[in-house]
């Protein structure tokens, strides 16, 4: 028996409705968006009809909505949400995305349940056991390396989801209590004020300056279109990218290019793996993730637990966007510059580059001309200064229409049975369908038909289908009148018959006999209603300290605010492991920007780094 083929799904972010059906345009086989509350980014709301619109597109390809439903929950917030999700589900979502326990014990409908990335998962015991507790979809933490994921792989039998590309939280997701003890937004309930990203001076213990104003929190972007074979073969099915709260153009020009990525990865191996939705889209551009939005890549700890030093993974200059490496300068005059670049620079062109003092400037393009530019004001800069272009006009202008179209394929046959006209078509969904109308008898044509009536079939242009191949009667005269309403009648049927076949996911039963991998609970583990505390309970934790959300602040003792992989000393070549780093820098470190003062220690038996509230400055 041939084994089954692994489905593979490019999962992509949707701030909006627009978005999200883009994506899905663009080649996404799922789409994650926020509800009215409760999603992990409150810039990124939507009103249930909107989400409902989507799933209506969505479907139609196959494609899935996940609906993020991703805070904590407090308790006078317990009924609203249970409200809120059986809409959802009446809305059409394929799956919830949730990080707090206590929606497993609501009265829910149902839907298929995946375990956010706030639910940290870094072990193939707490995999075990949000599994047990009957969640379809596991999203492991960004952190892991090939081989922990792996193990992961290994120890359950439900899907994993795994994030390729996008902005990284230096602290283990839905862990970092920064924003909430220092700021009082709490970024598990989708408020983060995003301290990492700050400019920082390092200090030692003394207050005395080791650095100053820089982004020394603040990671580059995630990049593993280079990696996603090896992901998927470390037991990977799901590629999720980031950015819910991205720009339509981001993300047609992110997903088509991990789409296009993904599916050489599929072609080559077509006996293993296969696509999670059905058509294929086509593009008016050529996607390349350089040219959207990034603060230059990292591979993170994708193939090493431990990274040497020199591998850069923060972008300690300038937590913005340094988008397409271009060239570097070759002569300034003025306000003209030429550029070292086989890259055509166009006219509104956005440009950046470091100045002589460290400092991120950008500057517009008023006229180019081939690798030469013209800009609106004349910058002191040397010949020598690397070029980035951070806003590229060109594909903004391409992916500000309808760039991309997805179709699926479909065969048909005409024929006659005496006075009916019988039409059957069948689609790479795996739908048939079959459809007769009463007509006069047919008379032979003087001349072929065929053209003719493969033409009338192939007039789908107001759907998502395309006629592929058509077997018709060209010695018979049929009516275009009688063909194009045939048609239209077939293909509606071709629509409904895939509704009511298309595969839908329940929710997985809860073993209330498997066990919580630990005992007990800490603030961090984010446990902030009675039921999240009923169902640790009912799985042996004994001891559960509530969510610092809930503790007033005046009460609060616990002073760490992150714990992260990233190590700042490596990252600076001082790292204390490492033999071959010359430079030291005393113990402990701290960071300040503005009144916020913070402690970091590095632990180097787990290769750990940790930042703790050290109080006002």
């Amino acid at each position: 028996m041939t084994a089954r083929r692994r489905e593979i799904e490019l999962l992509a972010p949707a701030r909006d409705a627009q978005v999200a059906i883009e994506a899905i345009k663009h080649g996404a086989d799922a789409v994650y968006m926020g509800a009215t509350r409760f999603g992990a980014r409150v810039a990124a709301a939507n009103a249930v009809p909107d989400v409902a619109r989507v799933c209506d597109f969505a479907h139609a390809y196959g494609a899935r909505v996940y609906a993020t439903v991703n805070t904590i929950i407090y308790d006078n917030e317990l009924a609203e949400v249970e409200r809120l999700i059986r809409e959802l589900y009446h809305a059409g979502v394929d799956a919830l995305i949730v990080q707090d326990m206590g929606l497993l014990r609501l009265d829910l409908p149902p839907v298929a349940l995946h375990a956010s990335t706030q639910c940290d998962i870094r072990t193939p015991e707490k995999a075990r056991f949000l599994e047990a507790l009957g969640f379809s979809q596991l999203v492991v933490a960004r952190e892991l390396t090939l081989a922990e994921t792996r193990s992961i792989r290994d120890a359950v039998h439900v899907p994993l989801e795994a994030f390729v590309h996008g902005a990284l939280c230096v602290c283990y997701s839905g862990r970092c209590q920064a924003s909430e003890v220092l700021m009082g937004r709490s970024a598990n309930r989708g408020a983060c004020a995003q301290l990492c990203r700050l400019a920082y001076d390092l200090e030692d213990a003394d207050g005395r300056a080791l650095a100053r104003g820089k982004h020394l929190l603040s990671l580059r972007d995630l990049n593993r279109s280079h990696d996603l074979e090896a992901m998927i073969d470390a037991g990977v099915t799901s590629m999720k990218i980031e950015g819910r709260l991205k720009d339509v153009n981001y993300v047609k020009n992110v997903v088509a290019y991990y789409r296009q990525a993904i599916d050489r990865i599929i072609e080559r191996r077509p006996d293993a793996l296969a696509r999670s939705s059905f058509g294929a889209s086509t593009y008016t551009f050529v996607p390349d993730v350089r040219r959207s939005f990034n603060r230059s890549f990292t591979r993170y700890f994708t193939t090493e637990r431990r990274p040497a030093s020199g591998s850069p993974m923060a972008s300690v200059d300038t937590p913005k966007s340094q988008g397409e490496p271009l060239g570097r300068l070759v002569s300034v005059h003025g306000n003209e510059w030429q550029v070292d670049t086989n890259r055509v620079i166009a006219n509104g062109d956005g440009l950046s580059y470091f100045d002589a003092q460290g400092n991120y400037c950008g500057v517009r393009v008023n006229r180019a001309t081939g690798n030469r530019a013209w800009l609106n004001a004349a910058v002191p800069v040397k010949p020598g200064t690397m070029v980035y272009r951070t806003s590229d006009k060109a594909l903004d202008d391409v992916l500000s229409q309808s760039s991309a179209e997805r179709i699926v394929m479909v065969d048909a046959v005409l024929r006659h049975d005496g006075e009916k006209l019988i039409l059957t078509l069948h689609d790479e969904r795996g739908c048939r369908v079959t459809h007769s109308m009463e007509c006069d008898p047919l008379q032979r044509a003087q001349s072929s038909q065929e053209m003719r009536q493969q033409q009338e079939l192939a007039k789908l242009g107001n759907t998502i289908y395309r006629l592929r191949h058509a077997q018709v009667m060209g010695e018979w005269f049929v009516p275009a009148s009688l063909l194009a309403r045939l048609r239209r009648d077939t293909v509606s049927l071709l629509d409904r018959s895939w509704l009511m076949r298309r595969p839908i996911a329940m929710r997985r039963h809860e073993d209330l006999a498997v066990p919580c991998p630990v005992t007990e609970l800490a603030s961090s583990d984010n446990v902030a209603n009675r039921l999240a505390q009923t169902l640790y309970a009912d799985h042996g934790v004994k001891h559960i300290e509530p969510a610092v959300e809930t503790i007033p602040a005046r009460q609060r003792t616990a002073r760490l605010v992150m714990t992260t992989r990233y190590c700042l000393r490596r990252e600076l070549g001082a790292c204390l492991r490492d033999k071959n780093c010359h430079r030291q820098l005393p113990v402990p470190l701290y960071l300040r920007s503005g009144s916020i003062r913070l402690r970091v220690d590095c632990d180097c038996a787990r290769c750990e780094m940790t930042v703790t509230d050290a109080g006002n400055a």
